[in-house]
C-alpha cells in the first residue's frame, strides 16, 4: 500500500478543501491527470492503480494524526478536524483508463471539498507504481549521499528550503529517507515540508502555500478580470491572514500585479513564483511594492519552480538586499536517486467546476508564466487570454 495516512499529502489539500467547505460547500469539481512526458505505462497499470485507489478507502484519520493537526495547524477549525475524523476517500468518484496506445487516463470527480484531496495522493501513487512496474531501483546510499551535500549547500549558502516533493517523489521511502537526512544535517534552514505526514513523523513544521487551484475556481464563478481578486479576498474571508503565501502565475504574474492591492500586499506576506524567470518575477514584484509604498525587504517571495540548490542560490544572491527569499524544492530532493532514473512530468489540474450539482460545467483554465504550460480545453484557453489581453 502506497499512501497509508490521510495525512500522507500536502497541506494545501486540506487548508484549500476546508475553504472550499465554508464558503462553496455545494461546488462540485472535475480534476484531470496530465502527463507531459506523454509516457507510454507498462500493461495493467491502471488496474494496479485501482487496486492503490480502492486500499486508500481503509485509512482512517488516528487520534495522534487528529492531535498533530489540531496543535500544528491551528487554522484549521475543530469542525474541519472533526470531518476528516470521519472522512473515507471513496474510489467510486476517481475513473481510470489506459488506451490502446498505453497512455493513461485519470480524472476525479464530485464535491469540491472532497474531491481536491485526490490530487496529490493520486500523483505520488502513479509515480511510485510507474517505477516498480518498469523494474527501476533507486541507489540509496547515493540517494542518501546526495542528500546530504544539498542539505549542506543549503546552510553554506543560507538557503530558507522547505520540503515540496510529494506529488513526483520516486516512492514514500525515498521521501522519508530525505527528511531524515534533511532534518538531520539542514539545521535552521531546513524550514519543513509541504507533507503533513512527514512534518508528524519527524516533528518538524509543516508548510504550504494558496494553490492554483483556488484561483482557478474563482475565474470560472466570477471571470477572468476578478479572479486573483475575488480568490484573495475569500481566502482572506476564510484564514483572517493565517496561511499568507499566493501563488501568481495562474493567470500569469502580470495579470495578477494588476489585482494586487495595497490591502492584500499588506496582508500576504509572501508571493510565490511557480513559473517563467524568477529575476524578471522578482524585478517586477519590486516595482509593483514600490508603487504601493510597501518596503519590500519586510516580504519574502518563495520560489519553486523546478528548483535545485544551485538554482535557489543565484536566486538568493539576486534578492539579497532588496527582498527576502525562501525556497521549496521538491523533485529534485525526492527523486534523485541515481541510476540515470529521470523524475516524471505530471500534474492534476482543476479542468471544471460548477457551484452546485444541478449547474452546467464551467471549463477551468491556467495560463502559466512558462510557454507551453498552460492547462485546459483550447477553446477556453483562447478564451481567457483574450478577456485578459495576454499575448503569447
Amino acid at each position: 500500500m502506497i499512501i497509508r495516512s490521510i495525512l500522507d499529502t500536502d497541506l494545501y489539500k486540506f487548508t484549500t478543501g476546508y475553504a472550499y467547505m465554508k464558503l462553496f460547500p455545494r461546488a462540485w469539481g472535475r480534476f484531470e491527470f496530465i502527463d507531459r512526458n506523454n509516457l507510454v505505462y507498462p500493461q495493467g497499470f491502471a488496474e494496479s492503480l485501482r487496486q492503490e485507489i480502492v486500499r486508500m478507502s481503509e485509512l482512517r484519520l488516528t487520534r495522534e494524526e487528529a492531535d498533530f493537526l489540531r496543535q500544528e495547524c491551528p487554522y484549521l477549525p475543530p469542525l474541519y478536524i472533526d470531518y476528516l475524523k470521519g472522512y473515507t476517500y471513496d474510489p467510486e468518484e476517481v475513473t481510470i483508463e489506459q488506451d490502446a496506445e498505453g497512455h493513461l487516463h485519470i480524472s476525479a470527480e464530485g464535491l469540491l471539498y472532497r474531491i481536491t484531496l485526490w490530487e496529490t495522493p493520486i500523483l505520488a501513487m502513479v509515480s511510485e507504481l510507474y517505477y516498480r512496474e518498469t523494474g527501476q531501483q533507486p541507489d540509496l546510499e547515493l540517494t542518501r549521499s546526495k542528500a546530504l551535500e544539498k542539505a549542506q549547500a543549503m546552510q553554506e549558502h543560507g538557503l530558507q528550503v522547505s520540503l515540496f516533493g510529494m506529488r513526483r517523489r520516486f516512492s514514500s521511502e525515498v521521501e522519508d529517507l530525505v527528511t531524515r537526512i534533511l532534518c538531520e544535517h539542514g539545521g535552521k534552514y531546513f524550514f519543513g515540508t509541504s507533507n503533513v505526514y512527514y512534518a508528524m513523523k519527524h516533528g518538524i513544521r509543516v508548510t504550504g502555500t494558496h494553490p492554483h487551484e483556488w484561483v482557478q475556481f474563482h475565474a470560472a464563478i466570477y471571470g477572468y478580470k476578478m479572479a486573483n481578486y475575488m480568490a484573495m479576498e475569500d481566502w482572506i474571508d476564510v484564514y483572517d491572514g493565517d496561511l499568507g503565501t499566493v501563488l501568481t502565475d495562474t493567470f500569469t504574474t502580470d495579470v495578477f500585479l494588476q489585482n494586487f492591492s495595497k490591502k492584500h500586499a499588506a496582508l500576504f506576506t509572501s508571493l510565490r513564483q511557480d513559473s517563467g524567470d524568477p529575476q524578471t518575477f522578482t524585478d517586477k514584484v519590486l516595482a509593483k511594492y514600490r508603487e504601493l509604498r510597501i518596503d519590500p525587504k519586510t516580504k519574502y517571495l518563495v520560489f519553486s519552480d523546478a528548483l535545485d540548490v544551485d538554482k535557489a542560490a543565484a536566486i538568493k544572491e539576486y534578492c539579497d538586499g532588496k527582498i527576502r527569499a525562501t525556497f521549496g524544492i521538491g523533485t529534485n530532493l525526492t527523486n534523485d536517486v541515481g541510476h540515470g532514473i529521470k523524475p516524471m512530468n505530471i500534474v492534476m489540474k482543476l479542468f471544471a467546476c460548477k457551484l452546485d450539482e444541478k449547474m452546467p460545467w464551467q471549463d477551468t483554465v491556467k495560463l502559466s508564466d512558462s510557454v507551453g504550460k498552460h492547462t485546459g480545453e483550447p477553446e477556453e484557453i483562447d478564451l481567457a487570454m483574450r478577456v485578459l489581453r495576454i499575448e503569447e
